[in-house]
């Protein structure tokens, strides 16, 4: 079993950095836990529980801005801006569900560690573009601040920037500065019933290419709608357009989408209610996460152009018989197939470098996530760049090493 150290606050964290470089040793970095299951196993010497710093430190929703302990629950914090009419506009998906765990569970750290970023994406951006600053121990054993507490702030290199998304493999956050934006008064959701992935490609453009202004577009096929409460009753494939605003600009423009798409398709709509939930499973690939209740499949996230994801998609339906869901406009693409020894990486990496874009593995056993390529593999001048920012940040490997890669 893996000795665990216990930080109480950001000098716990630098000091056990310190003494793992001392030591020779390696630390897994882990918050709440919720996303221990994604990329790669590690086999690190000890884990480092960041779970005890937590709390909110800053809030001036006037300025649209809070910072909070590395591992405060998102949950509190998104409740707490709720409150003030306010959102964390990239919509960060619930991890837990899908890989077996409870809701609710994930830290403010671990979702900018991992840059998460639900349906809003494509309107957006992703937590990387709502990260104002970060407090952070490098894998020096060195503490280090990037950013700040303004919206506008441009002084030094933006290190925020790189630390989203590195899964831990940099530095070990211990604060994290956000954007906080104002939450919409209300939101409907029009839906284009029946068609196949490629038609529903066609809708999502014009839909995104319109005055519309929507905020998210999906497509879900027939199986998957099935299994969604909110499309169970439509009894076909369903794609999803999702309007938010204020009620006479949502009423405007859901009228103006129902003109442009009403010869390509029969529609129907959701209330404010039903549409969030819908928002919600997609977030939350909801569906997914039901099936691996019910003995599982290996589940992917591939990202690529809008335009190719139907071609992805098909590939993988044809292939492996896999079931799809699409988000992001179709540059987004959720795969659950059969469970394999090797979560049939070969075929989606293959089928990703065909169309552009990249691949994660995002849950399957241990032993497969230990053998695959959980990410997609770097050319080489990128893979070198990564290996050269690795050990300018943590030249001995101290932290989550092989998270991401294999020796990297």
């Amino acid at each position: 079993m893996t000795d665990t150290l216990r930080a109480r606050d950001p000098k716990d964290v630098e000091d056990a950095v310190q003494w793992a470089l001392g030591e020779g040793r390696s630390l897994e970095l882990v918050g709440r836990g919720s996303k221990r299951l994604l990329g790669r196993p590690l086999q690190a010497d000890l884990k480092l529980d960041l779970s005890a710093l937590t709390g909110v430190t800053l809030y001036e929703p006037e300025e649209l801005v809070l910072s909070a302990k590395a591992g405060t629950p998102l949950a509190e914090i998104e409740a707490l801006v709720a409150g003030r009419g306010q959102q964390l506009a990239f919509e960060p998906m619930d991890c837990g569900p899908l890989l077996g765990g409870p809701a609710g569970a994930g830290s403010i750290g671990g979702t900018v560690a991992v840059n998460l970023a639900g349906p809003r994406r494509i309107k957006a951006g992703s937590a990387r573009d709502h990260v104002l600053g970060v407090a952070a121990i490098s894998g020096r054993g060195e503490g280090f601040k990037s950013g700040g507490r303004v919206v506008k702030n441009v002084t030094g290199y933006d290190l925020c920037k790189l630390i989203a998304g590195s899964w831990g493999t940099l530095a070990a956050m211990t604060d994290v500065t956000i954007k906080t934006l104002p939450r919409a008064e209300t939101e409907q959701t029009i839906l284009v019933l029946g068609g196949d992935a490629a038609a529903a490609s066609k809708v999502m453009a014009s839909a995104m290419g319109s005055y519309g202004d929507v905020s998210a577009a999906a497509h879900l096929p027939v199986t998957i709608a099935a299994d969604v409460a909110e499309t169970v009753s439509a009894g076909s494939a369903v794609t999803a357009l999702r309007l938010e605003g204020v009620t006479p600009s949502v009423a405007q423009r859901k009228s103006l989408l129902e003109n442009l798409l009403a010869p390509l398709g029969a529609l129907a709509s959701l209330d404010e209610a039903s549409s969030r939930a819908l928002w919600r499973a997609i977030r939350d690939v909801a569906p997914f996460a039901a099936k691996g209740r019910r003995g599982g499949a290996d589940i992917w996230r591939i990202s690529t152009a809008p335009a190719r994801g139907a071609e992805i998609g098909r590939a993988l339906v044809d292939k492996a018989g896999a079931e799809i869901l699409y988000d992001w406009a179709g540059g987004l693409v959720w795969a659950a197939l059969p469970r394999s020894d090797d979560a049939q990486a070969p075929l989606v990496h293959a089928a990703v470098a065909a169309a552009g874009g990249h691949a994660t593995l995002i849950r399957a056993p241990t032993a497969v996530r230990a053998k695959v390529d959980v990410f997609a593999p770097e050319p080489a001048p990128l893979a070198a760049l990564t290996q050269r920012v690795r050990k300018g940040f943590d030249p001995h490997g101290v932290l989550n090493p092989g998270r991401m890669w294999a020796g990297v």
